[in-house]
């Protein structure tokens, strides 16, 4: 049986309780959240809820921020990681179908 928290990115966690667990302000949050570098679900109510992945990832901006970046610069190089992952499996299906060889199925 899957539970909740067994899924990374079940939304389960409030913004005081990211905020108690990483040591940051919720503001903080709410700042992520308005520049797009972590978008996180929303409850039926609108309240912000985080999955264990944003929590990860906010832990990534906390480190950043202190080796001096701004977070629209952290959101262009997650916006750049994104890109290179969805490239590298366009190229791995390639190369897999070329494998393959002529006429093969795909």
């Amino acid at each position: 049986m899957n539970l909740p928290f067994d899924d990374e990115h079940a939304a389960l966690f409030t913004v005081g309780q990211v905020a108690q667990m990483l040591d940051v302000q919720q503001a903080f949050l709410r700042r992520v959240d308005d520049h797009r570098v972590v978008s996180p679900q929303r409850s039926t109510g609108g309240q912000r809820r985080y999955s264990r992945h944003e929590i990860g990832r906010i832990q990534e901006v906390v480190s950043m921020m202190g080796e001096g970046m701004t977070l629209p610069a952290i959101r262009r190089i997650f916006e750049l990681q994104h890109e290179v992952a969805e490239l590298t499996r366009e190229r791995d299906e390639l190369a897999r179908r070329l494998a393959a060889g002529p006429g093969s199925a795909t």
